[in-house]
């Protein structure tokens, strides 16, 4: 590890100060982070960290490091000794979130308190197929029809059953993050056509079975119908005063609609409720028609956050560390339903 600027801080330790870890986020976590920051009488020391050296993160925080190209239990013993050499109090992780998940008494063991839910509710959500399987007796809940797969000969099966009673079909791998397997299945692609366009998540039929057909085997792989209307994306933290839900509709423009949808909400507190899930996450739905249905739970704080906490005038991440550490931080939500959007803002690194 190293310090980017070649000198470590100078900053001195105090009884009341937080020293907070962010390990390897995206770029939007300038925000977040400047939301935990925010009101906390500067008792709040962010120490960020980056496979990134150059990553703009680091303009937001009091200390900056370079990480290691590591992974698994290397990686782990890397966070454990980081957080000792560099005083950490809370551990805010994304990279190898589930694999920290698994680990967290050893961070605790440690004194480093770590903002991440129960490894085996982790590890459930991330598997797509077991999420729906959790809910499918929740009846204010719509669940998509799917398969598993794991040949390309299922995989034809499934599709065309699919395709029958659905029309346009989509896949994605079970264990996925940020959607990035996201695939929209095309009967025919006119080839001259695709030049001029933003070819985006969409493939043909033809070009999938023959990249599965060249597998013998494959992970599971999700095929369900494909929910054409908008996504909505709720941003979410249960606290003892009650849940914080703020909705945002994201249709396909930078702009979004927060909107407290009745039905949205319900659904969402029955997903908070089955799963008790107790540090900010992000619940996404997406519509066919006129019916939500439940997409996926990312267990971490959504890119996004930063446009509901400033909607709903709410700072999650404030609250969230003061969670962590068992102090209740007061809260009232601006219900009013607003439309949102961000701008980008040049930054000088070094």
């Amino acid at each position: 590890m190293s310090v980017i600027d070649g000198t470590e801080s100078t900053l001195l330790r105090r009884s009341d100060m937080i020293r907070v870890w962010f390990n390897h986020w995206f770029s939007t976590s300038y925000r977040l982070i400047e939301l935990m920051k925010e009101g906390a009488d500067g008792q709040v020391c962010v120490i960020g960290s980056n496979r990134q050296k150059d990553s703009v993160i680091q303009l937001v925080c009091d200390e900056w490091y370079e990480e290691p190209d590591i992974g698994g239990e290397e990686y782990i013993c890397f966070c454990l000794e980081f957080c000792a050499e560099h005083h950490i109090d809370a551990f805010v992780p994304r990279r190898n979130m589930v694999e920290i998940s698994r680990n967290k008494a050893r961070f605790e063991q440690a004194g480093v308190k770590v903002m991440v839910d129960d490894h085996a509710t982790i590890e459930l959500l991330n598997d797509k197929a077991a999420a729906y399987a959790l809910f499918a007796d929740c009846r204010d809940l719509h669940i998509p029809d799917f398969y598993i797969v794991n040949n390309v000969c299922q995989f034809e099966q499934a599709y065309q059953k699919l395709r029958e009673e659905y029309g346009q079909v989509c896949v994605k791998f079970v264990k996925d993050e940020g959607g990035m397997s996201f695939r929209k299945i095309a009967e025919q692609v006119d080839p001259f056509r695709q030049l001029r366009v933003y070819q985006g998540s969409g493939i043909s039929y033809e070009m999938l079975a023959e990249a599965l057909g060249s597998a013998a085997g494959f992970d599971d792989l999700m095929v369900m119908p494909y929910l054409p209307g908008n996504e909505i994306s709720v941003d979410c933290l249960q606290t003892k005063k009650g849940l914080i839900a703020i909705p945002r509709n994201k249709g396909a423009a930078r702009h979004e609609r927060v909107e407290y949808n009745p039905e949205i909400l319900q659904m969402t507190d029955t997903i908070m409720r089955r799963t008790a899930l107790e540090y900010p996450c992000n619940i996404q739905f997406k519509y066919k028609g006129d019916v939500p249905y439940l997409l996926e739970i990312n267990t971490r704080m959504s890119g996004g956050l930063q446009m509901s906490c400033l909607a709903a005038q709410v700072n999650i991440p404030r609250i969230a560390l003061g969670k962590l550490f068992g102090r209740d931080i007061d809260w009232a939500m601006d219900r009013t339903e607003k439309t949102v959007s961000y701008i980008e803002i040049p930054q000088i690194i070094h």
